[in-house]
């Protein structure tokens, strides 16, 4: 018996689906533009037109790159998969905006077990949406099917991203001084970090189902559970380009490991800060969380954000103000703590006090 001749789309891989990929995301795709943008997706790579920053005069490339972790598989669970780009771009453009860098554009890259056009186009819309709420293009991207690694529904995102600022607009550990004000942003929720956690406890452990309306959460916990990361870069950039009114020293993005080991980041030798708990109320999700789960409260504040995401050092001066040019933009605003010496050995960053 004569076999048949081995192709690509016999070992799993299906080009023309990858095609018809490319064909639906386009139209989200060009949304998410900027000026600098040469060309369309398509080529070998994305291409930006770097000749504004003839302007600067020292203008410094920042990076940074990241994923959504383990929420695809809530997405994946509930076959929605339009808002898990936002949580993407949340994740990397706020990395670069805490050393003062406006984001300028981003890459994507998608594995997938198997090419589903319409999810494929899902999974970047919410990503175009993302980068026009952070003010950045998505200039390019990748699509990877790999069959027999992944299963037909199993999908991870990860993207990368580049920003600009000024050298002597540098924000960080090295403007930090003792008496600046923590000024707290609230999150959306959980937004990218520690869903193993929240996994394990509330479908593992307490055994609830994600159609689950939840009273205290007023929504059901798969709704909970996918909302999107908030995007906090033109809130950042905002703050730092209000002609001087507040002088921001450096900022913090709250992802994994918390908000005391992210504030930690930013503060230089010597110094430390003290955060008040009772500045604040975390939202139900939460206490659910510490509850089903019998998680001790250090174990909690060092994987969640607990309704923290991203943090501006500011002097103390200028903290009203900064609570309010950011109460404006929509954004909850509050002051949270302050900056101290730390003796040799201390904590960087002590929490006190109990939640309202």
């Amino acid at each position: 018996m004569t076999e048949q001749p081995a192709t690509y789309a016999a070992a799993g891989v299906d080009i023309e689906a990858g095609d018809r990929a490319v064909e639906l995301m386009k139209a989200w795709v060009a949304k998410a533009s900027r000026p600098e943008v040469v060309g369309g997706i398509g080529g070998f790579a994305g291409l930006f037109d770097a000749s504004a920053l003839t302007s600067y005069t020292r203008p410094l490339l920042a990076t940074s790159t990241d994923g959504v972790g383990t929420k695809v598989a809530i997405a994946a669970a509930l076959d929605r998969h339009d808002t898990i780009g936002h949580d993407l771009v949340g994740m990397v453009v706020d990395d670069l905006v805490v050393c003062g860098a406006e984001p300028l554009f981003m890459t994507d890259y998608i594995a997938c077990g198997q090419v589903v056009p319409e999810r494929i186009a899902a999974i970047v819309k919410g990503i175009a949406e993302g980068c026009v709420l952070a003010g950045c293009a998505l200039i390019g991207g990748e699509t990877a099917e790999h069959p027999g690694l992944l299963g037909p529904d199993d999908y991870d995102v990860a993207g990368a991203g580049t920003g600009v600022v000024e050298a002597d607009r540098l924000l960080g550990a090295e403007r930090v001084r003792e008496g600046d004000v923590l000024v707290a942003m609230g999150s959306s929720g959980l937004h990218s970090n520690g869903y193993s956690l929240v996994r394990h406890v509330l479908l593992e452990r307490a055994g609830w189902q994600l159609d689950r309306e939840v009273d205290v959460l007023g929504r059901s916990l798969g709704d909970e559970l996918l909302e999107p990361t908030r995007i906090y870069a033109r809130d950042c950039l905002a703050l730092i380009d209000e002609a001087g009114e507040v002088d921001v020293h450096a900022f913090s993005h709250v992802t994994g490991g918390g908000l005391a080991n992210n504030l930690a980041r930013v503060l230089p030798p010597g110094l430390g800060a003290t955060v008040d708990r009772a500045s604040w109320a975390p939202a139900p999700i939460f206490g659910l969380v510490a509850e089903l789960g019998a998680v001790a409260r250090d174990d909690l504040e060092a994987t969640l954000n607990m309704g923290v995401g991203m943090v501006a050092v500011v002097a103390a001066s200028d903290a009203d103000r900064a609570v309010r040019l950011l109460g404006d933009r929509g954004v909850g605003a509050w002051v949270a703590g302050t900056v101290r010496r730390a003796p040799e050995g201390s904590a960087a960053v002590t929490l006190v006090g109990r939640h309202p």
